[in-house]
C-alpha cells in the first residue's frame, strides 16, 4: 500500500502497524480457529502494547499449535510449563492458562461455534469515530459478549478485550473518518 494513503493515527506510529492496519484490522474475520487466535491474542495484549503481540504472533502460533482448538484444549500442566519457558511469547501464567481454558470452553460450551456466538454480538449499526479520541474502549455489545463468554466458562475476556476483538475482526468499523479503510 502507498505510504501516502490517509490512515488511522495509531497505524502510522510504527512500521509494523501499517500492514496490520491496511490488511487485517477491521476486516470481517470468520472461522472458529481464526477467531480463537484473535481472542487469545487480545487477551495476551491486555496491559501491553498491541505492537508486542503483533511482533510475537508467529511465535504464538507455533507455541499454541496454530491455535487449533483440540490441540490447545488438550494442553496440560507440562505444556503450560513449556509455554512459560518460551521467550518468543508473553510468558504470563494466567494468560496461558486462560487460552487453554478458553479452547476447552469453546469445545464444551459453544455448540453454535465461536464464529456464530461472537458475531451474534455485532451491532446492527455503528457510528464510526471521527477522531482517535472518539474511539471507545467498550460498548453495550462488548459488555454483553464478555458476560456471555464468562457464563460459558471463558476467562480473561472482559468488555475491553471483547471490544478490541470486535474492532480487530470487523464486527465494528472504527477506522477514522479520514482513513482510506473507513467503510471499506
Amino acid at each position: 500500500m502507498s505510504a501516502d494513503l490517509p490512515r488511522c493515527d495509531w497505524a502510522t506510529s510504527a512500521p509494523d502497524y501499517v500492514g496490520y492496519h491496511d490488511e487485517e484490522w477491521g476486516t470481517p474475520l470468520h472461522g472458529d480457529r481464526d477467531l480463537f487466535e484473535r481472542l487469545s491474542l487480545e487477551a495476551f495484549q491486555s496491559g501491553l502494547s498491541w505492537l508486542i503481540i503483533l511482533r510475537k504472533r508467529p511465535a504464538f502460533r507455533a507455541a499454541f499449535g496454530g491455535f487449533d482448538l483440540e490441540t490447545v484444549a488438550g494442553f496440560g500442566a507440562g505444556d503450560v510449563e513449556r509455554l512459560l519457558a518460551d521467550a518468543g511469547i508473553v510468558r504470563n501464567r494466567a494468560k496461558i492458562e486462560a487460552t487453554v481454558a478458553n479452547a476447552r470452553a469453546i469445545l464444551d460450551a459453544v455448540p453454535e461455534g465461536l464464529d456464530g456466538l461472537l458475531w451474534s454480538y455485532a451491532p446492527a449499526s455503528h457510528i464510526r469515530p471521527a477522531t482517535l479520541a472518539q474511539v471507545r474502549s467498550t460498548s453495550p455489545e462488548s459488555t454483553a459478549m464478555a458476560k456471555e463468554l464468562k457464563r460459558r466458562g471463558f476467562v480473561f475476556v472482559g468488555p475491553t478485550t471483547a471490544y478490541a476483538l470486535m474492532q480487530a475482526t470487523g464486527m465494528v468499523d472504527d477506522h477514522g473518518a479520514t482513513c482510506w479503510r473507513a467503510g471499506a
